[in-house]
């Protein structure tokens, strides 16, 4: 069982930045690909980013390329969204994920254990 923990968000103005953390149980974070999704208002759940087992590879929703960045430290059971340059369009409840298989996902389906998820609300 893994469980996710976010945090960090927030109500920013338009332009702004934050960064999101999640902190994952557990000795073996190091073997789990993770990735950020979020969810708006009357909107389903969509990908933002996700990372594999060391970092090696990354992917994001064109949306957010080129604004936000995601990184982990294993080390530190840690997985992290920087967000600059936001929009009011970005706001969102942010969920943590991991995939504790072999596939690197980058769909919610594919996701084993998720958390409770962080809300970040940007102004106009």
């Amino acid at each position: 069982q893994v469980q996710l923990v976010e945090s960090g968000g927030g109500l920013v103005q338009a332009g702004a930045s934050l960064r999101l953390s999640c902190v994952a149980s557990g000795r073996t974070f190091g073997s789990y690909h993770m990735g950020w999704f979020r969810q708006a208002p009357g909107k389903e759940r969509e990908f933002v980013a996700a990372i594999s087992q060391t970092g090696g590879t990354i992917y994001y929703a064109d949306s957010v390329k080129g604004r936000f960045t995601i990184s982990r430290e294993n080390a530190k059971n840690t997985l992290y969204l920087q967000m600059n340059s936001l929009k009011a369009e970005d706001t969102a409840v942010y969920y943590c994920a991991a995939n504790v298989g072999l596939v690197f996902y980058t769909t919610s389906g594919g996701m084993d254990y998720w958390g409770k998820g962080t809300l970040v609300t940007v102004s106009s």
